[in-house]
């Protein structure tokens, strides 16, 4: 009898692994991180050459957090720039960014616009991710 408990208890524990948990791809929450001088550089640096008149470029409301999404470290930014346009005027843009500090801080602008309907996405898109958001003041 005590054999046979002894089989069943070892028989019971071969299934159990001990696995590391992997990180969920489909998350878009981040963690917040501070606004440093070096990301704030980067990210102006990357903006700018997407800008028509890219001395004009202002950082307004700006929030940056880190996440790993299929084992890859990203920090994403979101916020305003604000600069001259082609028309003369000038106007504020939201934007969503990701680098890369992995591949050498590499930059990748997800989206930018003044319009409407491209504020409510960059709105929305970063609230979702922890970083929410609104129009400056």
């Amino acid at each position: 009898m005590r054999k046979t408990v002894q089989l069943l208890l070892v028989a019971s524990l071969c299934g159990c692994v001990a696995t590391t948990p992997r990180p969920d791809a489909g998350s878009q929450r981040v963690d917040p991180i501070p606004f440093s001088l070096a990301l704030e550089e980067i990210v102006i640096t990357g903006i700018r050459q997407r800008l028509p008149d890219p001395a004009s470029a202002r950082l307004g409301r700006t929030l940056a957090g880190e996440r790993t999404l299929n084992g890859r470290k990203e920090i994403v930014v979101c916020g305003f720039v604000s600069g001259k346009a082609p028309s003369g005027g000038s106007g504020d843009q939201a934007f969503i960014a990701r680098i890369y500090p992995d591949t050498a801080s590499s930059f990748e602008l997800v989206a930018m616009g003044g319009a409407l309907e491209t504020r409510r996405l960059v709105d929305s898109t970063c609230s979702a991710a922890g970083l929410p958001i609104s129009d400056p003041v």
